[in-house]
């Protein structure tokens, strides 16, 4: 969602139906950091949100950097010049 800001805010959400507090803490830092290598790339202005699966704790981490970067891709937050690349 476009926030009117002139930088961008990331929202990681997992439920406690994937485990303790430990998992849960396991794959919010593996998607921040998946994030975080994404994040020069992107558009200003959005509020993004990833809500973690059950499937996301047996995931190896090319695979997060994979699935986050389609993702973004797909909303389109990449800017113009970044697309070119």
């Amino acid at each position: 969602m476009p926030n009117g800001l002139s930088y961008n805010r990331f929202g990681i959400t997992v439920s406690k139906k994937i485990g303790k507090a430990v998992k849960r803490n396991k794959i919010r830092r593996r998607i921040y950091e998946a994030f975080r290598r994404y994040e020069p790339l992107l558009k200003p202005g959005f509020d993004i949100v990833i809500v973690a699966r059950a499937s996301a704790f047996d995931a190896k981490f090319d695979h997060y950097c994979k699935y986050i970067g389609a993702m973004l891709k797909k909303a389109g937050l990449f800017s113009e010049e970044n697309i070119k690349k």
